[in-house]
């Protein structure tokens, strides 16, 4: 085994990584770029190698500079991950040339499956099965679209080079091949430099299921199948093994056919051969064509180790080190059902654009397995995949493990950044994924329904009030803030903005106010409830309530003697927002004022504010005197109308 090993990668993966590579007694060193400098994977490498720079180019895609790093440190090996330089074969060969181990695969194996249309030649070859198309060199538009016709519309156009859905395009009559091939070899060329195509046929219920294989050079065993049907925008969201519905015969055949795709090509290390199944007629042994091959570890290998009780990083260490492949055939077994989901900052409101933002706050279920590479305090940058977690549940049927899964999400807790939460929620309790039903055009044909979000309730509103009120309650000293038993809370949720009324009665009871509902909160061992339902998980930062009530509802405390001369004014009355003392009033009554003049100053909380005329007029009254002590909306000044 390895004594060292540097890991090229960042984020949960360069995490995963340290942690099977530490269990194993192998020490790490971790690579980063500028920004990264104190991220979660550096801080748990035993030694780190700062790379410089911001995005991928700069740094965890510049091999020089990480195989350097590697020898500088004694590190024997390095693990690439997945992403940034995983399949990239002239690292590889940069990394042997170096005397280093490259724990993967060898180049010309990266190289045999990296094009898509080359890699399907090869399977055929191999006696794989291919989805019927062209893979063809021939790109004249002309001849393209002649395939197409042989093939029979529906047709998907891939670029050769492509993946995570980039350069592809379904088209479903020969009017609109033009368009599309332009379009997919376009983006090709902007996203890999090659824009050649292959054209296939387009399976109309489609799943994608795909083996994990696992081989050492010379034979290679399967560790059975993935179910990724679960996706938006190609790319996968939600994943489960094994895969619903899947008969004993038909995944023999497909991880024969993935171990002999394997084989065909001397794989080392862990890899993917992803296959594309006609779902429409249940699962059958001629159903099911060979996709591509994923030359590493994958993003969501997690529910393989899961149901197999195989840690897949172990066997990858072991099997660059010179082992052979750890257990046999006949010695793997399905154990149980496991899922896993993705938990990104993005919106998914917002066709699922990525998010930025420091995270605030986190934490994840303990009943659930959470491989993140960030902490709370940490920033989600714009120059890296926005992955906050994989989720992963795993239970003795495929209900338990869903049931937990849900439960998992429920329970997870992040602010500071928008992120597809709530989305994962209303995916893990649709009816027919409940029921097996996967396929990939899923999300998109309920995608209304996943983004419907739930409605913000009275109950919603008083628990964010009493967060705001809690934090001043203290078992010692029951209520501090300012002295009084009363006080409004205004809080502002989207473009809505409400005042609460929290009458705090002791330091364990709080009776919340929402227009005419009221909620009486009392705090106990177990925490806040009211009417025999604890209050939701929440943090409160700089003026920010984010409550977990299966997915974040965020609100901002809207302090009121910041408040526009409008709210700050209810019609003719001045009225003190909050509790305080009266500092200094400037106006006497008949006094002419003007809106925006200043009336009044208010000390409150250590810091004077204005209180200012919301409208053209004359003071008829003064109604304190400076000095006073002031309740919330009691009134300062009473303006009147020009005659």
């Amino acid at each position: 085994m390895f004594e060292k090993i540097l890991i090229a990668n960042r984020g949960e993966i360069a995490c995963r990584v340290i942690e099977t590579a530490r269990a194993l007694g192998v020490k790490t060193v971790a690579v980063h770029s500028d920004i990264d400098s104190e991220a979660k994977h550096v801080a748990l490498a035993d030694k780190a190698v700062g790379l410089g720079g911001a995005s991928p180019a700069e740094s965890y895609l510049c091999g020089d500079a990480i195989i350097e790093a590697a020898l500088a440190t004694g590190a024997e090996a390095i693990h690439p991950g997945y992403g940034f330089l995983s399949e990239n074969p002239e690292f590889v060969e940069a990394v042997e040339a170096a005397g280093l181990v490259f724990i993967g695969p060898s180049a010309q194996a990266i190289r045999a499956m990296g094009l898509k249309d080359a890699a399907k030649v090869l399977m055929e070859k191999a006696g794989v099965p291919v989805v019927p198309g062209y893979h063809g060199e021939a790109q004249d538009p002309a001849f393209l679209a002649a395939e197409a016709e042989q093939i029979g519309y529906p047709v998907m156009i891939k670029a050769v080079a492509g993946g995570g859905g980039k350069g592809m395009r379904i088209v479903e009559a020969a009017d609109q091949f033009a368009s599309a091939l332009e379009s997919a070899s376009s983006e090709a060329i902007i996203g890999f430099g090659n824009g050649d195509v292959l054209i296939e046929k387009f399976i109309q219920n489609p799943r994608h299921i795909e083996i994990q294989v696992f081989g050492d050079g010379q034979t290679a065993v399967h560790l059975f199948e993935r179910d990724c049907s679960l996706q938006r925008r190609h790319q996968k969201v939600l994943e489960e093994a094994p895969a619903p519905g899947m008969p004993e015969v038909v995944r023999q055949a497909m991880g024969r056919v993935a171990v002999r795709a394997a084989e065909a090509i001397g794989y080392k290390g862990a890899g993917t051969v992803e296959f594309i199944v006609d779902g429409s007629d249940g699962l059958r042994e001629d159903g099911f064509w060979f996709m591509e091959m994923n030359t590493r570890l994958q993003v969501e290998h997690p529910v393989t180790e899961a149901i197999t009780g195989v840690d897949l990083v172990e066997w990858q260490l072991r099997v660059a080190a010179g082992e052979r492949i750890p257990m046999a055939q006949e010695d793997l077994s399905i154990r149980g059902h496991s899922f896993e989901a993705r938990l990104y900052a993005e919106d998914a409101n917002n066709d699922f654009l990525p998010a930025t933002g420091r995270i605030t706050h986190l934490r994840f279920a303990e009943s659930c397995r959470a491989d993140s590479g960030v902490r709370a305090g940490d920033e989600i940058s714009p120059f890296y995949d926005p992955m906050v977690a994989k989720i992963i549940t795993h239970g003795a049927t495929r209900d338990i493990a869903l049931a937990k899964m849900r439960r998992a999400l429920a329970e997870t807790e992040l602010s500071g950044t928008v992120t597809n939460l709530g989305f994962l929620l209303r995916l893990a309790h649709h009816e027919g994924f409940a029921r097996g039903e996967v396929d990939t055009g899923l999300i998109a044909r309920d995608y209304d329904q996943l983004i419907a979000q739930n409605e913000v309730a009275p109950r919603h509103w008083a628990e964010a009030g009493l967060a705001v009120v809690a934090q001043s309650l203290t078992k010692d000293s029951g209520f501090t803030l300012w002295g009084a038993l009363r006080q409004t809370v205004s809080l502002m949720h989207g473009d809505t903005t409400h005042d609460l009324i929290c009458e705090v009665l002791s330091a364990d009871r709080v009776i919340v106010s929402f227009g005419e509902e009221s909620f009486d909160f009392a705090r106990s061992q177990r925490g806040w409830s009211a009417a025999g339902q604890d209050v939701s998980g929440n943090s409160v930062i700089a003026g920010e309530i984010t409550l977990f009530a299966g997915e974040a509802l965020v609100f901002k405390r809207v302090d009121p003697l910041d408040r526009s001369a409008d709210d700050a004014t209810a019609g003719n009355m001045v009225l003190a927002p909050m509790p305080g003392v009266v500092k200094a009033v400037f106006v006497e009554p008949g006094a002419q004022v003007a809106r925006g003049d200043r009336l009044a100053i208010l000390e409150a909380m250590k810091m004077e504010h204005a209180l200012l005329a919301g409208m053209d007029g004359i003071v008829g009254d003064v109604a304190v005197s400076e000095g006073a002590q002031v309740n919330a909306n009691d009134v300062i000044i009473l303006m009147e109308t020009y005659a």
